[in-house]
């Protein structure tokens, strides 16, 4: 199975809160330290819920 979507991290925007991490419904990120990783990529379903709940306009989600 193929990654529906590429999930960018502007990690300069990224304050480690973790919310996206919290609101992964497949479990496609993880924190590095205070920063947000993408550790599944493969896992994405593209549902958005990472870049609709980041506060700081960190995470950008490019469907495939």
């Amino acid at each position: 199975m193929s990654a529906k979507a590429e999930i960018e991290v502007i990690e300069k925007y990224c304050k480690g809160c973790s919310i996206c991490v919290e609101f992964c419904p497949t479990k496609v990120l993880e924190m590095d330290a205070f920063v947000v990783k993408v550790a599944n990529p493969d896992a994405c379903i593209a549902c958005n819920q990472c870049e609709l709940r980041c506060p700081d306009f960190a995470i950008k989600v490019h469907k495939l």
